[in-house]
């Protein structure tokens, strides 16, 4: 959850701090992390490859264990990275990186982090209820807290968020939800994250490219990109996939609220960024909300970045 609510932090600081432009932080981050995963893949798939020849070695959970293999033999060894993943995911990939960029060139790390887990979650529990799931009378409640606290956070006002960072990070959340939604299935989500991520970069490119006249860089906005991409969202994504079926669905789920909080704490202590009233009560709201619909249920959502 730290990883997660770095991201935040990482890109707030280094849109307010440093002369990078969104497009080239986007670029940046995706290239990394989807170099970090690559490693972290093939570093897998060599270690599955010794444990083979070496079947006496002992076989304990880890960040690079590698999945159960199905009939067929391991999903590592079954399909390429190149292989893994799909359009229409890294297509989601790419446009939640992209709208939460642009959206941190105007919003606080916290207000960020709030509007994206709060725009995530309501898209999985909204796709939840279109597909069957039931909610209890106090989950009902919960989600319309979590809906009024969000559109009480961006409803106009002198303490409200910029508009359009609202917007686009909200559209961000969405999209992360989407991305979220088509992983549930997956039986290796590192692999499958990885060829998402590999998959995004000429979309990021591509982006990059059509802001060609207002591209700035500097040493400290590509370093702080980097550690997003590789450390926070990267190595961030594998310890969560590895850790999650450990995990309770509840738990997996609660956990998260904690990722919003962080963020808000962190860019008090790094950023000097101050807590609004108005904040404060939204994060109640949707925070609170969100608890009282995901603490009875038995699915696990995905991670927040």
């Amino acid at each position: 959850m730290t990883a997660f609510a770095g991201n935040s932090l990482l890109c707030r600081l280094a849109l307010k701090q440093t002369s990078i432009d969104a497009a080239s932080f986007t670029f940046t981050r995706i290239i990394s992390g989807a170099i970090a995963l690559w490693l972290i893949v093939e570093f897998r798939r060599r270690l599955m490859v010794d444990r083979t020849a070496s079947p006496l070695v002992e076989r304990s959970p880890n960040l690079l264990a590698t999945p159960k293999p199905r009939e067929g033999g391991s999903p590592v060894a079954r399909q390429s990275l190149p292989q893994a993943g799909s359009w229409p995911s890294a297509l989601a990939l790419f446009a939640y990186a992209a709208a939460f960029s642009f959206a941190y060139i105007s919003l606080s790390a916290g207000t960020g982090a709030l509007l994206l887990f709060g725009a995530v979650q309501a898209t999985m529990i909204i796709w939840g209820l279109r597909q069957g799931e039931q909610l209890r009378a106090r989950q009902w409640i919960g989600l319309a807290f979590a809906l009024g606290g969000l559109v009480a956070l961006v409803f106009p006002g002198l303490s409200a968020p910029p508009l359009s960072g609202s917007i686009l990070m909200l559209g961000a959340g969405i999209a992360w939800g989407i991305y979220s939604l088509r992983g549930r299935a997956s039986g290796d989500p590192i692999s499958e994250t990885a060829g998402n991520f590999l998959r995004a970069v000429p979309l990021a490119a591509v982006l990059s490219v059509a802001f060609l006249p207002w591209t700035s860089l500097d040493r400290a906005g590509i370093g702080f990109a980097i550690l997003s991409g590789a450390i926070a969202s990267g190595v961030g994504y594998a310890i969560w996939y590895t850790a999650l079926p450990g995990l309770r669905a509840a738990s997996a789920a609660t956990v998260q609220l904690s990722v919003p909080v962080l963020a808000a704490a962190g860019g008090i202590l790094f950023l000097a960024e101050s807590i609004t009233l108005r904040l404060l009560f939204a994060s109640v709201a949707v925070l609170g909300g969100i608890a009282l619909v995901v603490i009875e249920k038995r699915r696990a959502f995905a991670p927040v970045k």
